[in-house]
């Protein structure tokens, strides 16, 4: 099991959730939550659940070693392009219709826009290995 996490600059990731509220206003993928002085909980805290649960069912299965999770953190740069041309591939956003999309990166291009037009995310690849048992 494997996962790219990433974390954008707080001015997009509101861009990201206030587009995201008024076209999926149902998704349980917004990404802030509705009342601003609350804490979103971070994507990795997401992720570690979601290996800790997988790593449960690694070794209920008991045809494995214990898991393991290997992490890796690194930065990539984007233009504004960039970002806007990656954005439609992950996640919900997969998913909407043209319209709804556009909405979502017309918001997410003006706030690149305001912090200088690039940004640079920071990622943690996280991976969960375990070793198969041999059957004798």
């Amino acid at each position: 099991m494997f996962g790219h996490v990433y974390a954008p600059p707080p001015a997009v990731a509101e861009a990201v959730a206030v587009a995201l509220r008024r076209v999926a206003p149902d998704s349980p993928f917004n990404a802030l939550p509705a009342d601003s002085t609350q804490q979103a909980r971070p994507p990795l805290d997401l992720y570690q659940a979601m290996f800790a649960k997988a790593a449960d069912g690694i070794r209920q299965a008991g045809r494995f070693g214990e898991p393991e999770q290997w992490r890796f953190d690194w930065e990539r740069s984007y233009t504004r392009d960039e970002w806007l041309d990656l954005l439609p591939t992950t996640g919900l956003l997969t998913r909407l219709p043209p319209d709804k999309l556009a909405e979502v990166l017309d918001g997410v291009g003006a706030a690149v826009d305001k912090i200088g037009g690039s940004l640079t995310m920071p990622y943690t690849t996280l991976a969960a290995t375990a070793t198969r048992i041999s059957a004798t």
